[in-house]
C-alpha cells in the first residue's frame, strides 16, 4: 500500500524544508520569531498538507489539501523574495528552480487526480 511518503511531491517538500532551515539559520537573531519563523512554518506546511490530504478518504478533499500546499509554496516563494530584498540572503537562484519544479509537479498531480475522479 502506497502512502504520502511514496510521492515525489512529498519528498521534494521535505527537501525544501531542510533547505529552508539551513537558509533561515543565517538570518539575524532578531528575526527568530519574525520572517525566519514564518518562512519555516510555510515550508513545513507544504509536505504536511500533502500528507494530510493523502490520508483523507475522498479525492476532492485530497485535492483541496494539495491546493493548500500549493498556496503555502507560493507564500514561501514570496517570503524568500522578501528575504532577498531586505538582504538577509544574497540570491534566490537556488530556490527558484526547486520551487518551480515542486509547483509544476503538484499541479500535474492535481490534474491527474481530477481526471481520475471523472
Amino acid at each position: 500500500m502506497k502512502t504520502h511518503k511514496d510521492l515525489d511531491i512529498w519528498r521534494l517538500g521535505i527537501e525544501l524544508v531542510k533547505e529552508v532551515y539551513l537558509l533561515t539559520d543565517t538570518f539575524p537573531v532578531s528575526e527568530k520569531f519574525g520572517l525566519s519563523s514564518q518562512i519555516q512554518r510555510c515550508a513545513v506546511s507544504i509536505p504536511s498538507n500533502i500528507a494530510e490530504g493523502a490520508a483523507r478518504q475522498g479525492r476532492k478533499e485530497y485535492i483541496q489539501f494539495l491546493y493548500i500546499a500549493l498556496g503555502s509554496l507560493s507564500e514561501l516563494e514570496t517570503q524568500v523574495i522578501i528575504a532577498k530584498e531586505i538582504r538577509y540572503i544574497n540570491t534566490i537562484r537556488d530556490f527558484e528552480p526547486r520551487i518551480e519544479e515542486l509547483r509544476r509537479k503538484m499541479l500535474g498531480f492535481i490534474n491527474y487526480l481530477k481526471k481520475e475522479s471523472h
